[in-house]
């Protein structure tokens, strides 16, 4: 097993590569009759960029997750917001939502699995939300054999090589832990291989030695054999590496082998058998919104994004309300009032963006970091909701304010991902209630991204 090569190596390696075998989406359909449902824990809304036409759940009472199994669809996402939780948080949604899954699929008769989708940049709480899953699926069939990690999120540039997670721009690589996420103030790390980086973040509990890497070559040789450990990685530069790796991966689930899932965007959509897909058309998305102008909601402080919101300010006449994060932390409620008022006045006549002060404000440690970002997170969405019904769409940027705008402003229980607005990235939410939810993760697209999917939404509320 591959344990890779060193991360300056990766640009010649990628030149090297064997060619790809080409899995058909259609091949992975084939194989899922007769397969478990696939229960997707997003711990932000971004995990549903890769794939259209899947129900969604941002609570999961036993009847939210009766209406979605019963969709007859091959998966499902439940929103649990997890990255915004401290750990003990966490770990209590994601065993309250197993549990209510578990005993929900039970009374239907229907077998499901579960992954635990996380960011294709390696922020979240991992191992703590497998172990959480595991342990609660062992009583119901047995500990599971393994935890397939595969951060992959091929649209978006990010891959897996020889067991290291790359950002890839062109045929340049540039190992995950020399890039500003892994600076994260409550989840950075320091290693780009992910064996390392398991360990790294199991604090050893899980040593580099029990993790397996299944590679390339073998990917794109075939036949592919899971290899046998506490922890797999899957390489990933293209999809069709992916489902070569997800028709292994179900034909040892039906030999009986019990696998809980670690993964970003791209596996889903491989595990679901969906191929990558056009943006929606033009009079999909004009049926979709409302009219008037839109509300672009933005909570992530990611370089990116700032840079996408300058880019849009030049392209677009906009009203832009700022919420003074230092403010909001003292309490300031007035301010608040007045935020409402401007946003109400400003969306009768152009695009608002409604955004926290740019410069981040963070902890002395990551739980206060953590609760800073709860607060500030809570006026944000709390006054996107009091406006949001007067906006044709509500554009939510950043994976947590993503969450907190559907969960608290919108209050979108239940919805239908319908597919990206830019090519495997932007996905559009259908709410059963409510205007349609743009989730935008604060991390994708290159600087003219956000300007043009706002002309997109606002050339369709127009229309």
């Amino acid at each position: 097993m591959r344990r890779g090569r060193d991360a300056g190596t990766g640009t010649a390696r990628l030149a090297a590569l064997p060619p790809v075998r080409a899995v058909p989406a259609e091949d992975v359909r084939a194989a899922l009759a007769g397969t478990p449902t696939v229960v997707v824990l997003d711990d932000d809304p971004t995990g549903t960029q890769t794939i259209r036409d899947l129900p969604v759940l941002t609570r999961w009472s036993a009847e939210d997750v009766d209406w979605a199994l019963t969709q007859g669809m091959p998966a499902f996402f439940v929103l649990t917001n997890t990255r915004s939780l401290g750990p003990d948080d966490a770990a209590a949604r994601d065993r309250e939502v197993v549990r209510t899954c578990l005993a929900v699929a039970r009374r239907r008769g229907i077998e499901v699995v579960f992954a635990s989708r996380g960011d294709s940049t390696l922020r979240g709480h991992f191992p703590l939300e497998t172990d959480v899953i595991a342990a609660e699926i062992e009583g119901e069939a047995g500990e599971p054999d393994a935890v397939i990690l595969s951060p992959a999120y091929t649209d978006a540039g990010r891959v897996t090589l020889d067991g290291v997670h790359w950002l890839r721009d062109g045929d340049q690589l540039t190992p995950v832990a020399e890039s500003e996420f892994a600076a994260d103030a409550t989840f950075g790390y320091r290693a780009s291989r992910l064996a390392d980086w398991v360990a790294e973040k199991s604090a050893g509990a899980i040593p580099a030695a029990d993790v397996a890497e299944l590679g390339i070559e073998a990917l794109r040789g075939g036949p592919v054999a899971l290899p046998t450990a506490r922890v797999v990685v899957l390489d990933a530069v293209v999809d069709d590496d992916l489902r070569a790796a997800v028709l292994a991966i179900l034909a040892a689930e039906r030999a009986g082998a019990r696998f809980v899932y670690r993964v970003g965007p791209s596996f889903v959509r491989a595990r679901v058998g969906q191929e990558a897909q056009a943006p929606i058309g033009d009079a999909e998305l004009a049926a979709a919104v409302g009219t008037g102008h839109g509300l672009v909601v933005v909570g992530s402080h990611v370089g990116r994004t700032s840079r996408q919101l300058d880019r849009l300010a030049e392209r677009r006449d906009l009203a832009r309300v700022e919420i003074d994060v230092p403010r909001v932390l003292d309490g300031d409620t007035r301010h608040l009032e007045d935020a409402v008022a401007e946003v109400t006045t400003s969306l009768a006549r152009r695009t608002t963006v409604l955004s926290t002060s740019r410069t981040l404000v963070t902890g002395r440690d990551e739980a206060e970091s953590l609760d800073i970002a709860r607060r500030v997170s809570a006026a944000l969405t709390g006054v996107a909701g009091r406006v949001a019904g007067s906006s044709a769409y509500v554009l939510a940027k950043g994976g947590i304010t993503s969450s907190d705008v559907a969960t608290g402003s919108l209050r979108a229980d239940r919805a239908w991902v319908r597919g990206s607005l830019l090519p495997g990235i932007v996905s559009l939410w259908a709410p059963t209630a409510g205007p349609p939810l743009v989730v935008f993760a604060g991390n994708v697209g290159d600087d003219d991204a956000l300007a043009d999917v706002v002309d997109r939404l606002e050339a369709a509320a127009c229309a």
